[in-house]
């Protein structure tokens, strides 16, 4: 509530402003509103009469907050018609007219009836209207006009967005800025001092202060410590008429928080750690775990963890729990109780971020010792060399030869019994045996380099008194090469010369592959083979880096007297022991263009003239296609002669003996006996049907078969191939995985007691054969071991 004095101030100046209006109200100006529209009885022309004005409103003033009982006067209207006579009404419409503003009808005079706030509004706008009381006709004109609710101090300063909270870094600087409060005031900042606000602190004025004008927190020490106090609570209050005596003030409490900074280093609460281990555990298995504290928070008590001494750094490792910052030793490298049994390692943890502005603090680190006691276990015997070991052995050593020793020992017992062996699973051919006591490994099987150079293999060692003790080695074994294959031409090769090739003409390079590796490398030599030595017509010449080329001896090659020219080449390696191999080149003769290029390599090719006409060409194909046809004809009756001759005479089997000058052939060798012979043996025909009285022609069967049919009279049993047959047909037509067409099936089946005997030599031994083989004696060391089964009376001939 305002003061009775500020009341008094009040009606002064309403009084003061009325007399204002007074006197603005009767000044000279000229009339517009005198009578009302539509009276032409005083609508007189009074062009240079000066007139006194109608009413030009200002604004009213009224107190907010009036408490008096009566209604509050706020001012008056009038108009210039008015002569006091009573013939005029005042009437106001507007904000608040008839229930906050009454107006007295005959005297204009404005009363305020309730109580008003300005802080909920400020002034109202109305309008005024004179109008006559007996005809209700305008007088004047409608005018507006506006009342203001003065202002006085009657609303305290308020922190609406309080209570605050701040926060500043630990060991800030005096002065540092925390932040800002801000009070509002209702008043109005136009009138008077009413909305002037000034702050202060009321509690906590020792560590913060506040700026008067602004507002502003900054820090009054500079020792704030979050480690002792991490948060403060201050009351800040605001006072408007800029903290005069009588003016109205409301208070905040602001909370200030304060901030960590890296300003502690890590601790470890012991000095020492004490853990054990067994020596067999494995790498990578924790140890233990340590934790340095820091009394700081956040990212500032990150740290990291590591290893200051070598001898540890070797055998352990430490890794950093990002969760709990804890440090965590692992073993890096197999501990060995009979090597160490104790082991202190130096930890040391350090801050990850160091703040440079506490540098002077001293060092952002600490260390601990950590002791790792080692427990003895019962140990597999260990490998010396450990990661395991590589031999060599010559590719021709003999069956039993010493191919390396291993060694492996208990480390638990000095001379305690090892027992030796090979996984098998590693040596499924037993290449390699191994003596259970000595390690010693020997050779089991032949070897060859060229199938296999390396054979690795892995050897077992048990303790003898402790099965379950075992530790496993790699051994791996190197086969070295021994000059054991001769060097062979690298293709079938085959050259091509033009008829008019001049002598010393290059006509081809040849070069050779060897299975065998030298530890030297190759070096092969060249030369015609001894059946060529007279050769008139090719030379060849060793190039010196393991090639060699032909060269043409003469020339004037003629291809339709010779076409082709075999030339053996004879090709011996370095060795030892040097081994050589022959091949033959083959060399055709072709005609050729003036340019060299090879046009025809067949002897039988003749250039045809171009004068030749086109008919003539015709008559030329027929004749050749004549002659292709009367080729065939007679090849087709020739195999038909030859298949009846041979059905006649099929047991006329004559021995074909094949010699070989060198490896290969053999039994795949079938050029060197007609197989039409062995396709047509037993082509022989069915039985015709019972209606023919002649039978089978005996002639076309086999004597076996004839001998049968002979002694059944003339009927051969062909029962049990064809039940056997049928049998395949039947399995066929049910197999749901054979093609979904017709297709020729052929099976071989020679049927039950064969009256054939066997073929084989083998069975020879048990004959009374009186045939000398002892000429097998005198083929070479490849026959040794059949001439041994055939001549088995000559022991000197099985020492040769």
């Amino acid at each position: 509530m305002a003061p009775c004095w500020r009341l008094g101030a009040c009606s002064l100046l309403t009084a003061l402003w009325l007399l204002h209006c007074c006197s603005c109200g009767w000044s000279e100006t000229t009339r517009t509103n005198g009578v009302a529209k539509g009276e032409t009885k005083e609508q007189e022309l009074m062009s240079h009469e000066r007139v006194k004005r109608g009413w030009v409103w200002n604004q009213f003033f009224v107190v907010e907050e009036y408490t008096g009982t009566e209604p509050l006067y706020v001012g008056k209207i009038h108009t210039d018609s008015d002569e006091g006579e009573g013939n005029i009404k005042y009437t106001i419409s507007g904000e608040g007219a008839g229930t906050i503003f009454i107006i007295d009808e005959l005297t204009g005079d404005i009363h305020a009836t309730e109580r008003l706030d300005r802080e909920e509004q400020s002034y109202y706008t109305l309008r005024a209207q004179a109008r006559d009381r007996l005809t209700n006709h305008l007088l004047e004109s409608e005018s507006e006009f506006v009342i203001k609710v003065q202002d006085i101090n009657d609303s305290e300063p308020k922190f609406l967005e309080g209570p605050y909270i701040g926060s500043v870094g630990e060991l800030s600087q005096i002065g540092t800025s925390v932040m800002k409060v801000t009070a509002s005031d209702a008043d109005d900042p136009t009138y008077g001092s009413s909305a002037r606000v000034v702050y202060s602190v009321l509690d906590g004025e020792r560590f913060f202060t506040v700026d008067r004008q602004t507002g502003l927190i900054r820090t009054a020490v500079a020792d704030l410590d979050r480690e002792k106090q991490d948060r403060y609570e201050l009351v800040v209050k605001a006072t408007d008429m800029a903290g005069q005596m009588g003016g109205l003030s409301g208070s905040t409490t602001v909370t200030i928080v304060i901030t960590d900074v890296n300003d502690n280093p890590p601790r470890f609460p012991q000095k020492m750690y004490q853990f054990s281990m067994s020596e067999g555990a494995a790498v990578g298995t924790p140890v233990g775990r340590v934790i340095a504290t820091d009394a700081d928070m956040g990212e500032n008590t990150d740290m990291s963890y590591l290893i200051k001494d070598e001898e540890g750094g070797e055998l352990f490792k430490v890794t950093t729990d990002s969760d709990t910052q804890e440090a965590i030793i692992t073993i890096k490298k197999a501990l060995d109780f009979e090597s160490k049994r104790t082991h202190n390692v130096v930890v040391e943890a350090v801050n990850k971020h160091v703040d440079p502005r506490f540098s002077e603090l001293g060092s952002f680190r600490d260390q601990t010792i950590v002791r790792v006691s080692v427990n003895d276990i019962d140990e597999p015997p260990v490998f010396h060399p450990a990661e395991g070991t590589i031999l060599e052995v010559q590719e021709d050593a003999r069956l039993g030869a010493l191919v390396g020793t291993v060694t492996a020992k208990d480390p638990d017992m000095e001379n305690a019994p090892v027992r030796y062996s090979i996984d098998r699973s590693t040596d499924q051919e037993q290449i390699f045996h191994i003596d259970p006591v000595s390690g010693a490994i020997t050779l089991g099987n032949i070897l060859d380099r060229e199938t296999a150079g390396w054979h690795n293999i892995t050897v077992m060692a048990v303790e003898a008194d402790n099965v379950s003790q075992i530790s496993h080695s790699s051994v791996s074994i190197r086969i070295l090469d021994v000059n054991d294959n001769p060097p062979e031409l690298a293709t079938p090769y085959e050259a091509s010369i033009c008829e008019d090739a001049k002598p010393g003409q290059l006509i081809h390079s040849i070069s050779v592959v060897d299975r065998d590796e030298p530890q030297l490398g190759h070096r092969y030599y060249f030369t015609l083979a001894p059946e060529a030595t007279n050769n008139r017509h090719f030379t060849l010449w060793d190039v010196k880096d393991n090639t060699a080329g032909i060269r043409t001896q003469r020339s004037g090659f003629n291809r339709h007297e010779q076409n082709v020219y075999l030339l053996p080449i004879l090709v011996v390696d370095s060795g030892p022991p040097a081994l050589s191999s022959t091949g033959t080149l083959t060399i055709h003769v072709c005609g050729c263009d003036p340019e060299g290029t090879i046009q025809s390599c067949n002897a039988t090719a003749y250039a045809i003239s171009t004068s030749l006409s086109p008919g003539a060409l015709i008559a030329l194909l027929v004749c050749m296609l004549i002659l292709i046809v009367l080729v065939l004809l007679i090849l087709t009756l020739k195999r038909h002669r030859k298949g009846q001759s041979m059905s006649e005479d099929e047991e006329d089997m004559r021995d074909n003996v094949i010699k070989y000058n060198d490896e290969g052939g053999g039994e795949q060798d079938t050029q060197a006996y007609d197989m039409s012979t062995l396709r047509n043996l037993f082509d022989f025909p069915e039985a015709k049907s019972g209606s023919s009285e002649s039978g089978p022609d005996l002639r076309t069967l086999p004597q076996w078969i004839q001998g049968r049919m002979s002694g059944d009279g003339g009927a051969a049993d062909f029962s049990l191939f064809k039940g056997y047959i049928r049998k395949k047909v039947e399995q066929t037509d049910g197999d749901l995985s054979v093609p979904p067409y017709d297709s020729f099936q052929t099976y071989a089946f020679e049927g039950n007691s064969s009256p054939a005997l066997s073929l084989s030599s083998i069975h020879t031994l048990s004959t009374t054969s009186e045939q000398d083989f002892s000429y097998l004696s005198d083929w070479g060391p490849r026959f040794r071991q059949l001439a041994g089964y055939y001549a088995p009376g000559h022991p000197e001939e099985d020492g040769s």
